[in-house]
């Protein structure tokens, strides 16, 4: 049986510039960037507390999965945000929020209470949208049914 993910990718318009924003301003560790071939890279991030996960910074080229025609179209479909959905939680949102706003991360949506949590939106530097949520704790979940 499958026990566990191990990579999963994030398609980029620019993987050294991707690297950047994953390391510097959402503070990811770079995990793999090794050479694959001519022209290609395989880099990886995660965030330091999870270190069995490997994100692969996936660059939209022309080659093994794309023709020129379907990068351009996936180039395209990236920007306008409608792919690299995930999920990634933290222990104070609203300290990560302000950290991350002053890197200059881009956030559509602020913290706010959500029935699942606390939940804010932001994007990387691809178009790709991410939800950034913390649980609440049973004390929070206590206090909210006073």
């Amino acid at each position: 049986m499958i026990n566990k993910m191990s990579h999963v990718s994030i398609y980029v318009l620019n993987q050294d510039e991707a690297r950047e924003f994953y390391k510097n301003k959402l503070g990811f560790e770079i995990r793999t960037d090794a050479p694959m071939g001519p022209g290609m890279q395989w880099l990886t991030v995660g965030p330091k507390d999870q270190p069995d996960l490997e994100i692969a910074l996936m660059p939209i080229a022309e080659g093994m999965m794309f023709t020129n025609e379907t990068a351009a179209q996936m180039r395209n479909l990236v920007k306008q945000g409608t792919f690299g959905f995930g999920v990634f939680e933290c222990n104070d949102i609203y300290a990560t929020y302000e950290e991350l706003k002053a890197k200059g991360v881009e956030f559509s949506k602020a913290p706010k209470k959500e029935f699942y949590g606390i939940e804010a939106i932001f994007k990387d530097n691809s178009g790709n949208w991410f939800s950034l949520g913390q649980k609440e704790s049973s004390e929070q979940v206590a206090e909210g049914s006073k």
